[in-house]
């Protein structure tokens, strides 16, 4: 293979590779060519063949530096453990091969170092070299034994570049796995590891730091035992925090404590570092000191999360955290509880300091999931026939206790601006849901929120969260369907930048997909949760239901959006909407005109007035008879005409209205429900081309049968509720009301005066001309809608005729309540 060729294959590695946990049929396909690719042993002689397959596996290596490598190690189980009980092991000796051969290259590069012109070169493949061999090490440490003190030099590297750091960084973590499984290494190579780390320690950063505490860790507990060298470092950190503790409390505003501010983070750091690794209260450490080591460390520690300084505030955080790793019961004292819920709680605290308390919680339930997994490894070498569960009982049920502590707080942080505290908060819920920690249920309505994140990454895991707890537990979804919707609408409030613009329900994407699509398909499969969902959405723009207005916008976008599959899905919505039409909009009449009418009794005198007042109560009644008593041709002249008396009407209303606006404020208010159930309905009208007659004839008792038809969905139909829009913009809720308002809403008035009049859609005309009633109905709609001829709302073509079915215009087919 010519070297231009190498990235092109790398590229198609890393997109292979990343499918590896995919389902059944690709996952085996991925197995099979990495078997044959990487993972068959190379003839010796053959060294260019050799090279070429460490450069390839190096590269893809470096090519997933920042997205993990999760996908290597599942790749590397996965065949090993496929060949287990085999007499034949050909992965084994291909990675013994490749492990030799690896540290033959580091060997290579390394001697090129001093070759200032591929020196960055060389630099990136010596990381990606160690980074692959840590790689092995993860999974099979004893493939590396033979070549840790090849290894151990690497420690003393001159760091001035991040692969130098890189390099030091992953080599701790190779000798850390690798050492103790080392028979009778020698004292002079362990000495030495230990002398290099705790220089590490010392003179480096917090990611040094951390990998080289670790593993100092294991070289000590598990191989040295020279627990009087970390007694002394410990005490060296331990003593100054001490002091300079002493110093604040004696000077609050002293200087000295500004001066030595970076001894005081190292400090900090490192305490937590080293409790993290070493229990300071074994007898090996203290010897017979009666003092109790790890509350001492705690009241330290506590004392600096009260610092005015930020960043001493954190590391102060990152130590506690550190320390509740070795000691989880720390976590249940009163003063922890109340410094992480207050952090996790406050809508003014410091993200970083909300970010730090949710990484220790993460970090916490993954050291508590490795341990659980050691724990059963270990056990089952130990003994088959014994009961495995018995050993995770004590430890998950001291995690299954602190994350009920702080799980309300962790939730309510997916309410957050901040992507970064959102992404934490869900890494800590998903790690608390698959170790079983908790009840899911009360995970559903917060997860359903998530699944409405911007970032696709988030969504994707909120939504897989939910798909897993739907395998379990059937109907979990269903049941908190609607709190998860509500929900969703404060995690969008939060995340809203422009608190002038209106929450939207949908994506601004191409396809505008409602943000709840996820959602609405997993529970749009069973029939009889599907319309319970959709009615409970739809009982929130009643009138009764005070649902606010921005909230009733963002779940109409929904509805308009949804990822409707048959035809029964948007006819079953229309259906309702008629029927919530006829209810709330008399009850908003009715309201209307009360108010009125005790406003004005006392001043009232016949007048035109009067008319409007017959005209909205008994009047109505016995104008409706003359009418019937007409030709049907009369009727509708007379309907035109009387578009010229509506600014008489307008003018008569407007007399009526009471001096205080409130009553008027409530109908404009209310009024948003009808309109988007209005709008919604011409929507889905237009978007799945139903005709009237169509949604007439709809009954929800028919057979899922008659309506399970798939959904032409017309392109281009956009859902746009200028009204309400309008109305959130201009804040009318809380702004002073103008004349010209005033006469907007009494037209609105009017307009739903003449809708609900003749919501009953009238018989067709013999010779099909549309009745009057309908055109009184489809100019009211086109007035409430905001103008513009609803599409599909006049007459129907003439195929739609000739079903001889009785048709109306925006409302069809429901007698009036």
């Amino acid at each position: 293979i010519e070297q231009p060729t190498f990235p092109k294959i790398t590229e198609m590695c890393v997109k292979m590779i990343r499918r590896v946990n995919d389902e059944e049929g690709i996952k085996k396909l991925v197995n099979e060519t990495f078997q044959k690719l990487w993972f068959t042993p190379t003839p010796h002689h053959d060294k260019e063949a050799m090279t070429r397959k460490i450069l390839n596996i190096t590269d893809v290596v470096a090519a997933c530096r920042d997205t993990g490598y999760d996908w290597f190690e599942q790749l590397l189980q996965n065949l090993l453990k496929s060949e287990e009980d085999a007499s034949y092991k050909p992965v084994k000796k291909a990675c013994t091969q490749l492990v030799d051969n690896l540290v033959e290259h580091i060997l290579k590069y390394e001697e090129s170092l001093s070759d200032s012109d591929n020196k960055g070169v060389n630099s990136g493949r010596l990381v990606a070299c160690i980074t692959t061999l840590f790689l092995f090490s993860k999974i099979r440490p004893q493939l590396m034994v033979k070549h840790a003190m090849t290894m151990q030099p690497y420690l003393t590297t001159k760091c001035s570049t991040q692969n130098d750091f890189m390099v030091i960084c992953n080599v701790a973590k190779i000798l850390e796995l690798v050492v103790p499984l080392m028979e009778h290494p020698s004292e002079t190579f362990l000495a030495t590891i230990e002398e290099d780390l705790m220089k590490l320690i010392i003179k480096y950063g917090m990611t040094v730091v951390q990998h080289c505490v670790s593993c100092l860790g294991a070289v000590v507990n598990k191989v040295t035992q020279n627990y009087k060298f970390v007694w002394a470092c410990f005490n060296r950190y331990y003593g100054a925090l001490s002091k300079l503790k002493s110093q604040h409390q004696e000077d609050p505003n002293s200087t000295i404590l500004t001066a030595n501010k970076p001894a005081l983070l190292r400090s900090l750091f490192t305490v937590g570092a080293l409790c993290r690794h070493f229990d300071f209260d074994q007898e090996d450490f203290k010897g017979n000191s009666k003092v109790n080591i790890k509350d001492k460390v705690l009241e330290l520690l506590m004392y600096f999360t009260k610092h005015s300084d930020e960043e001493v505030q954190t590391k102060a955080i990152i130590g506690l955290g550190f320390a509740f790793i070795q000691h989880p019961s720390l976590m249940f004292e009163q003063e922890v509880k109340t410094l992480y819920n207050s952090i996790l709680s406050d809508k003014n605290c410091s993200v970083n300091l909300k970010i730090q308390v949710l990484k220790n919680l993460q970090t916490y339930l993954q050291e508590e999931d490795t341990r659980m997994q050691q724990a059963d490894r270990d056990w089952k070498k130990v003994a088959k026939q014994e009961d495995l569960k018995e050993m995770g009982d004590i430890s998950s049920g001291m995690s299954s206790s602190i994350m009920q502590l702080y799980l309300k707080q962790v939730l309510e942080a997916f309410f957050h601006t901040q992507s970064s505290v959102r992404h934490f908060a869900l890494n800590v819920i998903a790690l608390t849901l698959n170790q079983g920690l908790i009840h899911p249920v009360q995970c559903v309505p917060y997860l359903i929120a998530m699944g409405t994140d911007p970032e696709p990454s988030m969504r994707n895991k909120a939504d897989q969260q939910l798909v897993e707890i739907d395998k379990k537990y059937a109907g979990f979804i269903h049941m908190k369907a609607v709190a998860g919707m509500k929900m969703s609408y404060q995690v969008q409030q939060a995340i809203n930048t422009c608190p002038k613009d209106p929450v939207r329900g949908f994506r601004h994407d191409e396809s505008s997909s409602a943000l709840c699509s996820h959602l609405y398909s997993m529970i749009r499969g069973n029939r009889q949760h599907r319309r319970a969902f959709l009615i409970s959405l739809l009982n929130l723009f009643d009138d009764t239901a005070k649902t606010e207005v921005n909230m009733l916008l963002y779940i109409a976008d929904n509805l308009a959006c949804f990822p409707y599959q048959t035809q029964e899905e948007p006819l079953f919505i229309m259906h309702h909407i008629d029927i919530t039409l006829s209810v709330s909009g008399s009850n908003l009449l009715q309201s209307f005109k009360e108010s009125m009418v005790k406003d004005k009794k006392k001043e009232r005198k016949p007048s035109s007035d009067e008319e409007t007042e017959s005209d909205s109560n008994s009047g109505s009644e016995s104008e409706s008879e003359e009418e019937g008593s007409k030709p049907r041709r009369l009727r509708k002249r007379v309907d035109s005409d009387s578009d010229s008396d509506e600014e008489n009407d307008i003018n008569a209303v407007m007399k009526c209205l009471p001096e205080n606006s409130a009553p008027l404020i409530e109908f404009a208010n209310v009024s948003q429900g009808i309109l988007l159930l209005l709008m919604l309905k011409q929507h889905l009208k237009n978007l799945c081309g139903f005709s009237d007659s169509k949604i007439q004839k709809y009954s929800p008792s028919e057979s899922a049968k008659v309506y399970d038809k798939a959904i032409n969905r017309k392109t281009g139909v956009h859902f746009h509720p200028k009204q309400t829009l309008d109305f959130l913009r201009s804040d009318m809720a809380n702004s002073k009301i103008t004349e010209e308002v005033k006469r907007s809403i009494v037209k609105q008035y009017l307009d739903f005066k003449l809708l609900m009049e003749h919501l009953d859609p009238d018989e067709e005309e013999e010779d099909g001309e549309v009745s009057a009633s309908t055109n009184a109905r489809n100019k009211a709609i086109t007035s409430l809608l905001g103008g513009g001829s609803p599409k599909n709302n006049a007459a129907e073509t003439e195929d739609d005729e000739s079903d001889g079915e009785d048709r109306g215009g925006g409302t069809s087919g429901v007698r009036r309540r």
